[in-house]
């Protein structure tokens, strides 16, 4: 089983019968690419998944840019995607893992454990002369079970509660420009939730744009927010919920478990003027 990261030549080697692959590409500036890369050309074998339709749900407004879809609603899809309680789960993208590691997440979120992210995404998997091609795949559809949560999160109310009593430390994941309120293009609101410290999730990749090894991401994440720190009194932000889950995707692999996210972000967050920000 794998549960974080798993190779290009690792993914290779599993029996076909016995792993869904789903394809997350996207990107936030032109919403119809991840269709149009993967009618192009994806892994043989693989799904498409659409951050918008399938990994995010309703907006409303105030609930931010990637609403949490409803869970419900979401196992319906990953079953028609042909997966089941026991099988193993390979998602990936072409932008570092930001939305393949959402639907990691969301897996996890729905109390799926054999689930992981291909480490180096499609390039990893071209590199390596591996088989792609252009057609529409189709899998039996299979029941998802909704289980127990193997991933936890945290709303609004109890961020706002945490600045004035802190009980857990906020991880944002945007960039450090984003994050002092430079250059914010994304949201209507620059600046960051009062008490946040700021991990870039790019910084857990190396110069490949592969994840960093276990012992340098544990090495990294202990210098920045201490050695005695507790995995589960972290919880992570960012924009809209997405890149958030890279850094979870990070510390799980690096043997940091137990951290949580909080889904809403910064969309959410300054989309209530009541809400202190910080600069």
């Amino acid at each position: 089983m794998y549960t974080t990261l798993i190779s290009a030549s690792q993914l290779a080697d599993l029996p076909a019968e016995d792993v869904v692959i789903l394809d997350c590409r996207f990107q936030l500036a032109n919403p119809d690419y991840g269709l149009a890369a993967y009618q192009a050309g994806h892994i043989h074998g693989a799904i498409y998944m659409n951050l918008d339709y399938h990994l995010s749900g309703v907006k409303t407004g105030d609930n931010g840019r990637h609403p949490l879809p409803d869970g419900q609603r979401l196992a319906v899809d990953l079953g028609a995607a042909g997966i089941s309680a026991e099988t193993q789960v390979v998602c990936y993208d072409d932008a570092g893992g930001m939305y393949a590691a959402r639907a990691w997440w969301l897996l996890r979120w729905l109390g799926h454990e054999a689930v992981a992210v291909l480490d180096g995404g499609f390039q990893a998997w071209q590199a390596a002369g591996l088989s792609i091609d252009s057609d529409k795949e189709r899998r039996m559809p299979r029941r998802f079970p909704v289980r127990t949560p193997l991933a936890e999160t945290v709303d609004a109310q109890q961020v706002l509660a945490n600045i004035e009593t802190p009980d857990f430390t906020v991880v944002d994941a945007r960039s450090p420009e984003r994050f002092r309120g430079e250059g914010e293009t994304l949201d209507p609101v620059a600046g960051h939730i009062p008490g946040a410290a700021n991990r870039f999730y790019m910084n857990n990749l190396d110069q490949q744009g592969r994840f960093k090894t276990a012992e340098q991401l544990k090495t990294e994440w202990t210098d920045a927010l201490g050695a005695a720190f507790d995995p589960a009194a972290i919880v992570h932000q960012c924009g809209s919920g997405v890149t958030a889950c890279h850094n979870l995707l990070a510390m799980e692999h690096a043997g940091l478990a137990g951290s949580r996210l909080y889904p809403g972000s910064w969309s959410e967050w300054c989309s209530d003027p009541t809400r202190p920000v910080a600069r």
